[in-house]
Order: C-alpha cells, then structure tokens, then sequence
C-alpha cells in the first residue's frame, strides 16, 4: 500500500500504492506503502497549518474519517523553520489521503495548494492508482520519525520520515473486500520529501521519493 516513488516522474508516482494493491493486482513487492495518519475519532478530523498565523495565509481545512487515522508521532521541532516544513508536510499528506478517500483523482483543492506543479503531477498518479482500482484506505498509519532540513538561504527543504502500514488496508468501495499487505512484506516505509517555499510562505512538494525497509 506504500506510496513507491524512486524517481521524480508520474510513473514513479503511479506504483505508490502498490502492496496494498499487489494483493488485488497490480504493483511492485518492493517499495510502497500509505502515505500519513492523524489520529482519528469518532467524526472526521479536520487540521489546519499551524505556521498559518506566522505567514499570514489561510490554509485549506482537511478533513479525514475515524475509518482512517493518520497519527503523527513527535512531529515537531524547537526551530520554527524547521516546524514550519513539518506542518507543510503533514497537511500534505494528509491532503492526499482526503482525495483518496473522497475519490477525486485530480487530488482537489487542498492538495492543489500544498504541491508545486511538478508534485501535483505526480500526486495524481499516486492518487489514481486507488481511485483506478475504486478502492480507498481505511486503517491507522502511523507517520514517525520526521526530520527537516533546510537549505538554498532557507527556500528549500528536505522532509525524511516513515510510515508503518501494519495496520493499514484497502477496501474495495464496491464489494467491500479489504486488503491488506502481502504476508512477509515490511510494514515500514521511508520517504524523502523535496519541498520548496511559495512567493506566500508556504512550504509545497516537489517529489517523493520512498524505500520499503528504509527505516531504522
């Protein structure tokens, strides 16, 4: 169910989903995995940016089912700029679940506004590789680990962090079947964010890239 992507390009993107889709056809053993959780209740949760009020700018409100919970694990920083790129990251990738779940393969406005050009492209792919297959993600992901580092006079950034689908699956909207990753896969995926900050201040995806296993 991994989000695989070991290069930059749509089609890089387009194999994200797939050991969570393997196991209904398609995709590749190595590399993929879910991307993001918030902790969930029992309504939908929704979030907004915490660096909102620091820039100025009016961030989309998200929302997720209790049915999906993305739960992020020590996601903050004592370095404002650094926590700055967390939270970007964050309402990102919890903006590309929302589209899965709603079944909008163009990954809506909300992903629209936390991804440059070139991510919002490759999200797409990403994000038709469940819509395609009409099936959404249901589950807890835990999201851990995240580390941000800045760089070019602090316009660009690298966002490193994992996921552990464990507990994470599919589900047909259609029939209803669930699944789940293959037996013996490893449930932990690291990922690899480029982001670079908007003319508005806000931090926005460039690239994913991810590695099954890659975590310590």
């Amino acid at each position: 169910m991994s989000r695989r992507a070991l290069t930059t390009t749509a089609a890089a993107f387009a194999a994200t989903a797939a050991l969570l889709l393997t196991a209904c056809g398609g995709g590749d053993s190595q590399s993929d995995d879910i991307k993001g959780a918030d902790s969930g209740s029992s309504s939908p949760s929704a979030s907004a940016s915490a660096s909102s009020a620091a820039h100025g700018v009016k961030r989309p409100v998200i929302k997720l089912p209790s049915s999906f919970q993305l739960t992020f694990q020590n996601w903050t920083s004592s370095d404002p700029d650094e926590q700055a790129v967390l939270n970007d990251g964050k309402a990102q990738l919890r903006a590309g679940y929302a589209a899965i779940i709603e079944n909008k393969p163009d990954g809506g406005d909300a992903l629209a506004f936390y991804d440059t050009e070139a991510g919002l492209s490759q999200d797409r792919e990403w994000i038709k590789s469940y819509t395609g297959k009409n099936v959404t993600v249901i589950g807890e992901l835990p999201v851990f680990d995240p580390q941000a580092t800045l760089f070019a006079k602090k316009t660009k950034a690298q966002l490193r962090y994992c996921t552990d689908e464990s507990n994470a699956q599919t589900k047909n909207r259609k029939t209803g079947k669930v699944v789940g990753n293959p037996a013996g896969t490893d449930p932990q995926v690291a990922y690899v964010v480029t982001m670079q900050k908007s003319e508005q201040g806000v931090w926005q995806t460039v690239s994913t890239n991810s590695k099954r296993g890659g975590c310590s």
